[in-house]
């Protein structure tokens, strides 16, 4: 385009209108520097964000690291896994703290030091937390008994046994399985199978055992859990070791699972109803009111705690009340039993009716005769075949 005659020359990038091509080139030319310019801020501005993404993700996932790593060394005390020792060391540790208190003196810390590692060199319980008679005695109890208790069933005579100072917190598993083998070397049923057991093993030694299971074969997804190691630790066990266990000494038992409430206020009338069953099946003692029957007591299992049931109420007016052996409850709590009044208030101990089981779930392990050596290889297998179908 011409104006006046002059040669005019438009900016192909913003439409201004020079007069001289120079000009217009220089025009140009900061259109191009300004592009390259910001051009470049946006090439930098990416790439910072890109890092500071990426270094948040970063920070997010070692936060996400980390508290995994805090709960998964959480769950390895709970349970017993990390590495901080085992019966011993805690009795030891125990025992130290309270002659540092003052509750203890130092020639009573060795003494029960040497009695302590005496029994453990021999792989037996001490016997100091253990209460023998009471079944007896509530046998005794029952029988003039005339208030409430249409009838009831007890185990063969069950040894009460708690924690001590090598297992409080941790031992509970052990102590109902020692209060499950006191009633079966009672029972001749079960001679040949505890041939080789005439006194109550210590905690370590049910550890042992319990290892030994596992390295026969049984239950290895359940030992993988433990890194087949339950030695010097302060592990839980729970109804599965207690099945594996006794399933390698050719005892015959079952786990029962009552895996959620079968009636109102989150109650297990179900679980209730399969105890009666176990104790009254066999018709032992005919129409008597108190049955001294020949089953063993049942290991029962749920989250965070094992109790062992040793007999069944049943009332009046129908209701039922299972009889509890608790590991926690101390020998002296125990003891009074013994000298049980004529109104039974001791036996609050002991009592748990429908609304007292109120967990979401529990397990049961019940004894039921004895195993040819070929059902316990059979039963062995079975716990691998179990596995390898767990396991993809």
């Amino acid at each position: 385009d011409t104006q006046n005659g002059e040669q005019l020359y438009e900016c192909p990038m913003c439409s201004l209108t020079c007069t001289n091509i120079q000009i217009l080139e220089e025009h140009v030319d900061l259109h191009l520097e300004e592009q390259s310019f910001w051009g470049g801020e946006n090439i930098k501005d990416l790439e910072l964000a890109q890092q500071l993404q990426t270094e948040e993700c970063e920070r997010q996932r070692s936060e996400e690291d980390k508290q995994e790593r805090e709960e998964f060394k959480k769950l390895q005390r709970q349970y017993g896994l990390d590495n901080s020792g085992g019966y011993k060391q805690q009795f030891l540790k125990d025992m130290e703290r309270e002659v540092d208190k003052g509750r203890m003196q130092p020639f009573e810390y060795h003494k029960r030091k040497a009695d302590m590692m005496e029994c453990l060199a021999f792989g037996i319980d001490d016997g100091k937390t253990k209460t023998s008679g009471v079944i007896e005695a509530l046998c005794k109890y029952y029988q003039n008994e005339n208030k409430d208790v249409r009838r009831v069933w007890l185990s063969t005579g069950v040894d009460h046994f708690h924690s001590s100072l090598g297992d409080r917190g941790w031992g509970c598993g052990y102590r109902n399985f020692q209060m499950l083998l006191s009633s079966l070397l009672q029972n001749s049923l079960y001679n040949d199978c505890l041939q080789g057991t005439t006194l109550i093993p210590s905690v370590p030694k049910i550890q042992s055992m319990i290892e030994d299971a596992w390295r026969e074969g049984f239950d290895p997804h359940g030992a993988s859990h433990f890194n087949n190691k339950l030695h010097d630790s302060k592990a839980w066990i729970g109804a599965s070791e207690i099945y594996s266990l006794l399933t390698s000494l050719r005892i015959k038992c079952q786990i029962i699972d009552f895996h959620k409430p079968t009636g109102p206020m989150s109650t297990h009338p179900c679980l209730f109803e399969w105890v009666l069953r176990y104790y009254s099946t066999d018709n032992e003692g005919g129409a008597k009111k108190v049955v001294c029957t020949s089953k063993p007591p049942i290991y029962l299992q749920h989250q965070g705690h094992s109790r062992t049931v040793v007999g069944i109420e049943e009332k009046k007016n129908k209701t039922l009340c299972l009889l509890v052996f608790d590991p926690g409850c101390p020998s002296q709590e125990m003891q009074k039993l013994l000298k049980q009044n004529s109104d039974g208030t001791g036996l609050k101990l002991l009592r748990k009716f429908l609304g007292s089981l109120k967990e979401k779930q529990y397990q049961i392990v019940a004894v039921d005769g004895v195993l040819s050596l070929e059902e316990k290889a059979a039963r062995c297998h079975a716990s691998q075949v179990l596995t390898s179908e767990k396991v993809p």
